[in-house]
């Protein structure tokens, strides 16, 4: 499949914006179609086995046609062609010329009321209307043509000519110039909210320095390649990612972890793209392409995150489509029925009544705020280190009830370290520590890895350096067998030797045993202990005050887990579990109505995470399976980070939900005001541009929040 993004620039249009989305959809050959107003974003998919690139080409002629009959003044423009400067100035010099229409339309209103001729006040009220509607009533008049009635300028069309031809004359023109200055100050609000939420995911770098034997010089990112050596200055933004070969440095990794401290640097380490280097010049062997590069990833999975719409957002589309009917529906009735059955009423009267119906009846504060609130909410989870992929995962966090840990590399560092060494009788500690050192020496494993760490660190280890295993056999879930010179080496947990039908004592110690054997004979065991993070107490007693049910899972025995367990004040917890059984506890919670989300370090959660309503994956930027199974990865190894992600998503729900319940209650309340005569057009006018405005003002407070 091949996937085309489109831009659309100039679309300040929410309630166009779903409509442009809905007739795209039924453009044939194209799938997975997604129109993201808060980045003005079209995009799409088609198979280039049925679709040539000449055929896409039409399919994008299409599309410019649907968004031309439906915004004129909207420019569709391929990502590749997009010039982020010359879109700037051409908003900019947009927005001068609309403040002279819109200032000399407000002259020419305020000066009629001066007017000692009733024909010059009608003239210079005339004049004003056509300044500052003519876009409005041509766009009416084409609706018109093409039988589109429920659009709002034809209805803002219609509900001013009713009031010009009932005589209300000045309110009609007040009415036009203040929509279009409503509509003006709402363009400038989402384009403010649009820029606010680019600005916490611009991590995009501008260039890179490419060092030649005797040369420098300046490339696009894009152009480097593996194994290539950069040049990176002090405040550039790391270009690619990499290994320091040359320098040490402090470098600011905020934009990528949330983590306001800078850290040092120097040769050997590896290093991200898209942070950025404070105090000294480095040179970095690039070990990944652009487009494979940390940067690269992120930009994707934050910029397509809309793709994944919430429910709420899905809702707000549906009842779009027929509120405005219904509303238009209503205001035909009151115009028509009661003057026809009440003694008394006035058609004049209740025409005036059915304009405000006419005027509230676009559903733009709730189609416009909704998918700002969401993608704020993305963006400042970003800003914060989070990475959510979609719109409808961040939804679905403010409504879990249920946390389940992974208990090694989530809760616990998952750096294992020797606190013990526990001898057989008869045994020496030679040959104890020799056949682990034989078994684990290959093994990359954590604990493996720190048990070599640990004998290595013995003056004795020299003398078996250089032995090597003949055979190595890794039993998952149990520990390693390995064959050499005639002897057959066993290491691992208590199952190793139930499926070798061999003994072991029972240790009652804390801590992961490895036990050790050589030609069955059993030699000792190594005992290792797994240290908290030293924000995992501070993690559970969050949740527990948020009345988050808490569950750990791990395959560590029932003692080691059980301590954990009473340190953090897990009330809920299962050890000694394969990774089957971890996915058969969760799918057992799931089955009893829990909302889970399911935090490990994803290397073997895969399919936990998956099942999981919303799977949480830590530190995992470089891996592609973690990144493909979770709905969120932290980009760092803290799980204090769903304590954030948790009240992120809380708060961007409330804001959605407060503008929803806002939008709605305004506009009934006008109604009501409007049918027992105490509502007015001015009135209307503030339900629908200034309730939409207020709306976007609303949303733009979640790119503000900070944690406490």
């Amino acid at each position: 499949m091949t996937r085309v993004d489109l831009y659309l620039d100039g679309l300040g249009c929410a309630n166009c914006a779903a409509k442009i989305e809905t007739k795209t959809k039924g453009i044939h050959g194209l799938s997975k179609v997604n129109l993201d107003f808060s980045q003005s974003k079209l995009t799409f998919e088609y198979d280039e086995k049925h679709i040539s690139k000449q055929d896409s080409s039409l399919k994008i002629k299409e599309i410019e046609k649907i968004v031309t009959d439906l915004e004129p003044d909207v420019k569709v423009v391929l990502k590749s062609d997009l010039d982020s400067k010359v879109t700037a100035d051409a908003h900019k010099s947009h927005t001068i010329k609309e403040l002279i229409r819109l200032g000399i339309s407000l002259a020419l209103f305020f000066s009629s009321f001066a007017a000692p001729e009733f024909e010059l006040k009608l003239g210079l009220l005339g004049v004003a209307y056509i300044i500052s509607g003519h876009r409005v009533l041509f766009k009416s008049f084409k609706n018109i043509l093409k039988g589109r009635v429920f659009d709002e300028n034809f209805l803002m069309s219609i509900a001013t000519f009713g009031a010009i031809g009932i005589g209300e004359y000045p309110e009609a023109v007040a009415v036009m110039i203040f929509y279009e200055i409503g509509e003006f100050f709402e363009d400038l609000a989402v384009n403010h909210s649009r820029d606010a939420i680019k600005s916490l995911i611009n991590i995009r770098p501008d260039k890179a320095i490419l060092v030649g034997e005797h040369s420098q010089r300046e490339v696009s990112p894009e152009e480097v390649k593996i194994n290539d050596v950069i040049l990176v200055k002090p405040g550039m933004r790391i270009p690619l990612d990499g290994t320091i070969i040359e320098g040490r440095t402090m470098i600011d990794t905020s934009a990528l972890t949330g983590e306001s401290l800078p850290m040092s640097y120097g040769i050997n380490d590896s290093v991200l793209s898209g942070t950025v280097v404070i105090n000294a010049v480095i040179k970095i062997k690039v070990t990944k392409v652009y487009k494979d590069s940390t940067v690269a990833r992120i930009l994707d999975l934050v910029e397509n995150a809309s793709g994944q719409k919430a429910k709420t957002e899905h809702f707000i589309t549906k009842f779009a489509r027929v509120y405005t009917p219904i509303v238009v529906g209503i205001a035909a009735f009151i115009a028509i029925v009661p003057p026809l059955v009440i003694s008394g009423a006035h058609f004049h009267e209740w025409l005036y009544k059915s304009l405000i119906f006419l005027v509230i009846s676009c559903p733009c504060a709730l189609v416009l705020s909704v998918p700002l609130g969401f993608f704020s909410g993305i963006g400042t989870a970003s800003k914060n280190g989070i990475l959510v992929k979609g719109s409808n995962y961040l939804e679905a966090l403010s409504q879990i009830d249920t946390v389940v840990f992974d208990k090694t590399g989530t809760l616990t560092k998952g750096r294992f370290e020797v606190s013990n060494i526990v001898l057989a009788k008869d045994a020496s500690n030679k040959d104890l520590i020799e056949s682990a050192y034989l078994c684990e020496r290959n093994s990359t494993h954590p604990i493996a890895k720190s048990i070599i760490e640990y004998i290595s660190k013995l003056e004795n280890v020299s003398e078996f350096e250089t032995i090597t295993g003949d055979a190595v056999e890794e039993i998952s879930g149990k520990g390693v067998k390995v064959e050499y010179a005639d002897n057959v080496y066993l290491a691992g947990n208590a199952s190793i030797a139930k499926l070798y039908d061999l003994s072991v004592p029972e240790l009652e110690m804390s801590g992961t045993i490895v036990y050790i054997f050589k030609n069955k004979q059993y030699l000792g065991a190594i005992v290792l202990g797994d240290m908290l993070k030293p924000d995992s107490q501070k993690t559970i007693d969050a949740l527990n005050k948020m009345n988050h049910e808490v569950w750990m899972l791990t395959g560590d025995r029932e003692l080691q887990a059980n301590e954990i367990a009473k340190t953090l004040s897990i009330k809920n917890y299962r050890s000694a579990l394969l990774p089957e059984d971890k996915f058969k506890q969760v799918q057992d919670l799931k089955d009893k109505g829990k909302k889970i989300a399911f935090l490990g370090d994803g290397i073997n959660d895969a399919p936990v995470l998956t099942l999981a309503d919303v799977g949480i994956s830590m530190g995992s930027i470089g891996s592609d399976a973690a990144i493909e199974a979770s709905d969120i990865v932290f980009m760092t190894d803290e799980p204090s980070k769903l304590v954030t992600a948790i009240s992120i998503s809380k708060f961007t729900k409330r804001i959605v939900s407060q503008n929803i319940i806002f939008a709605l209650g305004i506009k009934i309340l006008i109604m009501i005001l409007g049918v027992i005569g105490f509502g007015t057009m001015w009135l209307a006018i503030f339900g629908d541009v200034g309730v939409a405005l207020l709306a976007v003002l609303n949303s733009s407070r979640v790119l503000r929040f900070k944690h406490q």
